[in-house]
């Protein structure tokens, strides 16, 4: 899911920077520049800068108060693998599919053709609904957390819409997929009968 990419960039360190050290103003600067953003082609979001791994000469042209510093470095970039299981929770439901969270990025789309089948949009809900059949022979309706649902920031009726720079296409449509909830056995059960089959073994 993470990996460490290895970049290298000239900084431009300004005058106000000047009080600091030069390592501590190349990677306020750097996380500046970086964090958050697809800054090279098939890299990644980045996220946070790991470590300087050589700082160049520092130079400064004229009619420029400011210092620029070729610099080598390492950056926590996200960049999950195909096929990667990957936990989060559920941020929206809309008629084009789940939106999940993962905490750090809140990008990530599972489209409809990839929910577990047979769905349906519940507009009342505004959730997806899973029909799964129980043991007894019925069906039961599974709404997908709709309880964490965004309400938006306090005075606010919608939630916030931002333009996303990287965005991730997921899928649950596989055995094991899907809200934890689904797969959990209960243990007891599971002890029950073992003991039975002791019993009846005896």
């Amino acid at each position: 899911m993470f990996v460490l990419a290895e970049m290298k960039d000239v900084i431009r360190v300004t005058p106000e920077h000047f009080h600091q050290s030069l390592t501590e103003s190349i990677t306020t600067l750097l996380n500046r520049k970086l964090a958050n953003k697809v800054v090279v082609l098939n890299v990644g979001l980045c996220i946070a800068l790991f470590d300087i791994t050589h700082i160049g000469h520092s130079y400064i042209f004229p009619g420029d108060g400011s210092s620029h510093t070729e610099v080598k470095f390492r950056y926590i970039v996200f960049r999950p693998v195909l096929e990667e299981i990957l936990i989060g929770k559920i941020r929206s439901c809309g008629r084009e599919g789940v939106h999940v969270t993962l905490g750090f990025f809140d990008d990530v789309l599972i489209p409809v053709n990839a929910l577990q089948h047979p769905s349906r949009f519940d507009e009342t809900e505004q959730a997806w609904v899973w029909e799964y059949p129980k043991e007894d022979g019925e069906k039961h309706d599974l709404f997908m957390d709709a309880e964490s649902l965004p309400t938006g920031p306090p005075g606010s009726d919608c939630p916030v819409q931002s333009v996303a720079p990287y965005k991730i296409v997921g899928g649950i449509n596989e055995p094991g997929l899907g809200l934890l909830t689904w797969w959990e056995a209960p243990e007891a059960d599971d002890d029950g009968d073992e003991n039975e089959e002791q019993e009846n073994q005896e």
